[in-house]
């Protein structure tokens, strides 16, 4: 069952991602993503280094969590669901349906995403012979997973491992060979909390790694050991084990990673190192949010990432059994994640907590560099650790990018362009990272050349030399009386042995036969064969032909007055004319016969749109050639025809014939033609625009797809088993044919004007493209100017220093190390570093914004022009001041102006609550709106929550008080108050 459900936009983030073999192919790994509700198949392609979606399948559910794993001595992985429907779910990818199937689904607990209904943490055993899914508080459940003997994958009763007073922050599957499945939690009992009124028992409950150990024998889970931890842990990463490694799991602590294992292993603490003349709070600790393992039949390493985006190799040194030594090595800094998995085919796929997610290339492993590497037995004093300078990407080179949305903070919708189509403005991200993003419903195109032509053209198409080359060898450009033949090679050239008329204008042209090409003029046909010998067929005296339809063996046209000609090309390569014609009761205005399909020799259909505002289906069948099947009266006159025959997914179906029709209203219909009877039904129709709608072949995905111009282009094509008609973001086109080149395999070579282009459309299966702003601190709120096409805004970032902050910062850490100096060689050492230190700023938007006390907050205003970009106003707040509201105001006693008011609260600390006051900007916008000026900033004792135009006066939300502000001089003068109680 499908439901109905319309999303302009799906969701962008991704919450989970895990990798695999899904499809089973050899050597070939896939990424699985979870989009809130959606489950989403990639293909990193290794040879483009492009993202491609395989499927894309909602599951009506909110996903918690995911896991992929595979049966011993299977080639395929399975996919685990852990969600808010109380139940489990195990699903396998079917490639030739191109979905997940739900192989088993069972129950559990309550829907929802409950504390205590498990869901929210998922694990396997490496070997894939158990699963444990777990909730934050008190459930575990473990399934046992075998084969029956049809080698289907069958899943038991759930065994319960509950314990009651447990919170679980962290759970993974232990790597023990063939041994019972083990698995290690990260637990918190709070019994002794719960009981204790005073709260001593807070500071005195340590966290607990505990192992879980499924007994294969007895069909049971029994707690096997609990451990408690000097640091607390947020994250467990399982070591490779049996033949491949020392087993066991490393706690990523705060600060600190610990290896630990069951027996005599002793623990191996290593610091977490920092970076280099940081300017964040120094006592902010460091953790690790994410991780990824590589592991090999010689070799196994892990990528950690820290909160500040830098990511770790990490390496053990084993003796035996036994791990001797933990090393770590600064490797690269990437977006903060959410997931990393690392590719066989050496990429590294990031999905980003915030902003775009990111693909990488791994160009080395980081052993031969200069960085340097550090190990848990260098002696460093408690609390210290080591220190790294970040540096742009060295080990890791980008290749692609899935757009991301998340978070999405603010949106308008409005035509600032001028371009008679609406754009979304959107902010979104966070801190240095942040943008703001401008979408325009359509494909994103790639302009691959453009070059002008020295006249207007009507037509261009593309011509193979041979049925079996992949790439075009001409493109044909025709004119009023003329026609141009270019030569496709390293460069484009004209052609002047085609053996085409080049003295008239061209209205069809196509590969013929194996390989000859055949030309329609309005005086006739030219059929250029291999060996250059030319048939020419000639049109009756004082006739010509106004309209042709081609395939590889097939040729019709359409003579003036309302008469058909048909030929086919005959065994030995010669085209051969139909004895009888076809008279129709009008002009022909178009014509159209599908590409031969596979296995057949010829097209059952022509179809013809005549002056009468009808399209007709006639009959090329030996038995009935020419004679009428069926016709639709249209409501307008049609402009051009395109009958596509597509093949069903998997290739084993009926396939299926759908007719485009352009009118001259601009509309486009589409209706399915009976594969028999010929017969028209099931019509839909759209409209494109207010030019006449033309139609045009192209290849998409490597199949057949229609590119519609009129007042825009836009682009019919089937992606993920539906038809997708969406407009490209491009200048509209007037006349399109397919091309392909090596450089670009799927291309499309169109005319408007008298310039010909070559253009690539990517992204498919996107509603939007975007074009992006990049903001200095993460967006809060937006207003627009009624008149001119600018967007004022507020940006604010908890935990963060102004500029002029940090500019003082690097100055007092560089003069505290030139006091340092004793000597004068050591003062000219000194003043070196220091230099080097005022100098040096990270890219913030790279290597994350600079972390402050609790109580810090950066903010600046700023006014760009929505067209381009540009920043005509800015304007930096002090340190500590966070802005909260902004409004457009017209005050009653400055009607001529147009002001903008900035509420603000100064120096909160969000836990516990407490704030040093609010105030009140006002900055006046010019009639142009191309600037601002602060006029004044007036005090509140409260933090301005809210702010809004009222009557040609402010009403301003302080705390929980309404408060009525006019414009003065210097400041906003208070009028009236109403204090809420209830608030």
């Amino acid at each position: 069952m499908h439901l109905y459900h319309l999303t302009l936009q799906g969701q962008t983030s991704i919450n989970q991602a895990v990798h695999g073999s899904f499809t089973g192919a050899s050597k070939q790994q896939e990424v699985c993503v979870a989009r809130g509700t959606t489950l989403q198949l990639i293909f990193c392609d290794p040879k483009s280094g492009k993202i491609q979606t395989l499927c894309t399948q909602d599951v009506f559910g909110v996903i918690r969590s995911l896991y992929a794993f595979r049966l011993t001595g299977s080639n395929k992985d399975y996919v685990a669901v852990g969600s808010d429907s109380g139940r489990i779910a195990i699903l396998e990818y079917k490639q030739e349906r191109n979905l997940f199937e739900r192989i088993h689904l069972e129950t559990y607990g309550k829907t929802g995403c409950r504390r205590v209904v498990p869901g929210q943490y998922l694990a396997a055993d490496p070997r894939g012979r158990a699963i444990m899914i777990g909730a934050a508080e008190r459930q575990k459940l473990v399934y046992i997973l075998n084969r029956d003997v049809e080698a289907r994958l069958t899943i038991s009763s759930p065994l319960e491992a509950h314990k009651t007073y447990t919170l679980c922050q962290g759970m993974v599957g232990v790597d023990v060979g063939f041994e019972n499945p083990t698995f290690a939690c990260l637990e918190f009992d709070y019994e002794e909390i719960d009981n204790d009124p005073t709260g001593e028992n807070l500071k005195k409950t340590q966290q607990h790694l505990t192992f879980y150990e499924l007994d294969l024998g007895l069909n049971h889970v029994v707690r096997k050991y609990a451990e408690p931890l000097t640091d607390l842990g947020n994250h467990l990463i399982a070591v490779p084990g049996g033949q491949e490694g020392p087993s066991g799991v490393i706690v990523c602590c705060e600060n600190y990673l610990v290896y630990k294992n069951l027996g005599d292993q002793p623990d191996i603490k290593c610091p977490i190192p920092r970076r280099r003349n940081d300017l964040d709070d120094a006592d902010r600790t460091l953790m690790i949010v994410c991780s990824a393992t590589h592991k090999t039949k010689l070799l196994f390493f892990f990528l950690v990432q820290s909160e500040q985006g830098d990511v770790f190799k990490v390496t053990l040194e084993t003796d035996e059994d036994l791990v001797t030594e933990m090393k770590i090595k600064y490797f690269d800094t990437v977006p903060v994640a959410n997931a990393m998995c690392i590719l066989k085919t050496g990429f590294l796929f990031v999905a980003a907590e915030f902003g775009d997610h990111q693909l990488y290339q791994i160009a080395n492993l980081g052993d031969n560099d200069d960085e340097p590497e550090y190990s848990s037995r260098m002696e460093l004093e408690e609390g210290d650790t080591f220190f790294f300078a970040p540096r742009s990407l060295q080990n890791l080179v980008p290749v692609d990018t899935i757009p991301s949305l998340c978070p999405l903070i603010n949106t308008h919708i409005a035509d600032l362009a001028r371009e008679d189509a609406p754009q979304i403005y959107a902010m979104c991200g966070r801190g240095a990272g942040s943008k703001l993003k401008v979408l325009r419903n359509g494909l994103e195109v790639s302009e691959m050349a453009v070059s002008e032509l020295p006249g207007n053209p009507n037509a261009v198409w593309t011509v193979k030399r041979n049925v079996d080359d992949k790439f075009d060898a001409h493109i044909v450009v025709s004119f009023l009386n003329a026609t141009l033949v270019l030569a496709i090679g390293e460069t484009v050239e004209e052609a002047t042995d085609s053996g085409f008329v080049a003295t008239q204008p061209t209205i069809g042209c196509a590969l013929i036969g194996d390989d000859s090409m055949l030309q329609v003029y309005p005086d006739g046909i030219r059929h250029i064969r291999s060996d250059r010998r030319v048939n020419e067929w000639r049109a009756p005296g004082r006739r010509t032909i106004v309209k042709c339809a081609l395939n590889r063996r097939q040729v019709a046209i359409g003579l003036s007055g309302g008469e058909i000609v048909y030929f086919e090309l005959d065994m030995t390569g010669q085209l051969n004319e139909f004895t009888e014609r076809r008279q129709l009761p009008g002009e022909i205005l178009c014509m159209s016969m599908s590409e031969v399909p596979e296995g057949e020799i010829r097209s059952r259909f022509l179809t013809v749109g005549v002056s009468d505002s009808t399209v007709r289906v006639i009959s090329l069948d030996p038995s009935d050639t020419l004679a009428p099947l069926s016709f639709q009266a249209l409501p307008s006159p049609p402009e051009s025809l395109l009958l596509l025959e597509s093949s069903s997914e998997d290739g084993k179906g009926v396939s299926t014939i759908h007719l485009n029709i352009g009118l001259q209203n601009g509309c486009l219909l589409r209706t399915t033609v009976d594969s028999v009877t010929g017969d028209l039904m099931d019509t839909r129709t759209r409209f494109l625009g207010t030019r006449p709608v033309r139609l045009f072949r192209v290849r998409v995905l490597n199949k057949d797809a229609v590119l519609c111009t009129s007042s825009r282009s836009w682009l019919l094509y089937h992606y993920q088993n539906r038809f997708h008609l969406t407009p490209l973001s491009y200048p509209s086109l007037e006349f399109a044919s397919s091309f392909a080149s090596e450089q670009c395999a799927e291309g499309v070579v169109a005319i408007t004007e008298n310039t010909l282009r070559i253009i690539a459309v990517e992204k498919l299966g996107g509603a939007f493209n975007e074009v992006i702003h990049k903001l200095a601190l993460t967006p809060r709120r937006m207003v627009v100017h009624p008149s001119a096409n600018t967007i004022m805004m507020i940006e604010t970032d908890h935990a963060t220093y102004t500029e002029q902050m940090k500019n003082k910062k690097r100055n007092d850490m560089a003069n505290d190390i030139e006091s340092l100096a004793t000597d004068e060689q050591e003062l000219e050492l000194a003043r070196e570093i220091a230099e080097g230190m005022r100098n040096t700023k990270l890219d913030e938007s790279v290597f994350g914004t600079v972390k402050g006390a609790p109580t810090r907050w950066a903010s600046v205003v700023r006014l760009l022009n929505a067209k381009t970009g540009d920043i005509h106003s800015f304007f930096e707040l002090p340190q500590d001041e966070a802005a909260k509201c902004m409004t457009l105001i017209q005050f009653h006693a400055q009607p001529d102006t147009l002001m903008v008011l900035v509420g603000c609260a100064i120096s909160v600390r969000l836990r516990p609550y407490s704030h040093r006051g609010g105030c009140v900007y006002t900055f006046l916008l010019s009639n142009s709106g191309d600037k601002f000026d602060l006029v004044h900033r007036t005090p509140t004792e409260e933090p301005v929550t809210a702010v809004h135009d009222f009557r040609g006066m402010a009403l301003i939300a302080l705390g929980n008080r309404l408060r009525i502000y006019e414009f003065g001089k210097r400041k906003l003068l208070a009028k009236c108050e109403n204090k809420v109680k209830l608030l």
